[in-house]
């Protein structure tokens, strides 16, 4: 990860995993904030809304470049401006996905992910009731396509929302035809070379914990 200055260049630095989990957080809430016609926001304020110390979402925001104004805090649209080209959202970047069943239908769809940078291009399935379809203005190719289409098209991001017993095959030929980084949205665990990002999504990890702690 490469940290941006006030300047809007790079240099070079490692950002937390953790404060690039909680950013989009801060994000939403100062979209929330601006809706309701508020200039200005403290890392106090934003500390409160996440039950959380107020020096570490200072701490956050100081790797964006942004400083805020004592005892007036941060301008709510410029920090906004500034997180958004901080995490690349205003930049979009292409992806395909492979597996347009319930989930990736609902991916797909989604409007969501354009507006914090990522566009689903295309769709790969084996399904022949699904393959030439098209879903908001993506078009559902043959898995059998993805080779021809991986050298016309500069998409490095490849999002697996396939049958579990299919995610590790899928992250084969992703691998194989240049994917640079994967989505995995199965609970396998995928094994690919180490220069490969991989970020792990499992909606069955998150309900254990949600299940385990409502019973205790």
């Amino acid at each position: 990860m490469r940290v941006k200055t006030n300047s809007g260049k790079h240099e070079s630095g490692q950002i937390p995993e953790p404060t690039l989990r909680r950013l989009p957080g801060y994000l939403s809430f100062l979209k929330a904030l601006k809706a309701n016609n508020l200039e200005y926001v403290s890392s106090g304020q934003i500390a409160q809304n996440f039950k959380m110390d107020s020096t570490l979402v200072t701490k956050d925001l100081a790797y964006t470049g942004i400083k805020g104004r004592t005892k007036i805090g941060y301008e709510v649209d410029k920090l906004i401006q500034t997180i958004v080209s901080f995490l690349d959202f205003d930049q979009q970047e292409k992806a395909f996905l492979f597996g347009v069943g319930n989930l990736g239908k609902a991916l797909i769809k989604y409007q969501g992910l354009q507006s914090y940078g990522l566009h689903i291009i295309a769709g790969f399935d084996t399904d022949p009731a699904v393959i030439n379809t098209t879903l908001n203005n993506v078009k559902i190719h043959s898995i059998d396509e993805f080779r021809d289409l991986s050298r016309k098209q500069n998409v490095r991001l490849g999002i697996i929302t396939t049958p579990d017993a299919k995610a590790q095959e899928t992250a084969d030929l992703m691998v194989a035809w240049g994917i640079k980084a994967i989505w995995n949205f199965t609970p396998q665990s995928i094994k690919v070379p180490d220069n490969i990002i991989v970020e792990n999504t499992s909606v069955y990890s998150d309900l254990a914990v949600i299940l385990n702690r409502l019973n205790q």
